[in-house]
């Protein structure tokens, strides 16, 4: 049985994180703005909202409050906001107005942090902790991607990943940054993975795929440690 903690578990791909990450007997702690529908689930699986705002700088006190002295086995940080119509051929980053690149930075970078380090003491009382961290095909080199504020928060997500392995060597907690491309996002995970397929005639990656990575990152054995993920679409030749 293991302990997971899911931030931005309400949806799209955190939601599937909470349906097809854990077992029988497992615990997930599940922190998001809205609840989960996930909650409603009777698979023998115990599932524990923890209602808090990433954007806001109070939400890691509201989590550790929840959390207390809990074992966790696996902490998957996937959350992250981008520019308001940046997929839009219209978007420019000229008019993005600098209060929303603040709640960016806040919600994609401070918090991870913040929230990470505050979790180290429950991931130490593991015998194999693990950390996934969600990043984006945008944090990666040519992506041409010009959302300049999302694109340096998945740049840093992969920071945050390189030097917190290094700090928790010694602790032999694996620390894994999975950078997905385009997901289909909007097919829920229940409805499946042909689903996704057909919807999109396979443009984009199915959430069970990524569900099944992470899966097998936490399966492996204190001594192995996956340092980072590259997960593009088959058909992006900018990833």
């Amino acid at each position: 049985m293991k302990s997971h903690l899911i931030f931005g578990a309400s949806q799209g791909l955190g939601d599937a994180f909470a349906r097809g990450l854990p077992k029988a007997g497992d615990t997930m702690w599940l922190v998001s703005r809205s609840r989960p529908s996930s909650l409603e689930l009777q698979d023998g699986v115990e599932r524990i909202w923890i209602p808090a705002d990433l954007s806001e700088a109070d939400a890691a006190p509201i989590i550790f409050g929840h959390i207390q002295q809990a074992q966790l086995d696996v902490v998957v940080y996937n959350l992250g906001i981008w520019e308001r119509e940046g997929f839009e051929d219209h978007y420019t980053f000229d008019r993005d107005e600098s209060e929303h690149i603040s709640r960016m930075i806040q919600t994609n970078i401070t918090s991870a942090i913040v929230c990470l380090q505050g979790l180290l003491p429950n991931l130490r009382r593991a015998d194999s902790g693990k950390i996934i961290l969600i990043g984006s095909t945008a944090g990666l080199s040519n992506a041409n991607n010009a959302q300049v504020t999302f694109v340096a928060s998945k740049f840093a997500i992969r920071g945050i990943g390189e030097a917190l392995r290094e700090h928790l060597r010694q602790d032999r907690i694996a620390v894994t940054c999975i950078n997905p491309g385009e997901l289909a996002a909007e097919i829920p995970y229940a409805e499946g993975r042909e689903r996704a397929l057909e919807a999109y005639g396979g443009t984009r990656i199915p959430l069970q795929d990524v569900i099944d990575l992470a899966s097998c990152l936490i399966g492996l054995s204190p001594a192995a440690c996956v340092k980072e993920i590259h997960l593009p679409a088959m058909t992006d030749t900018n990833a």
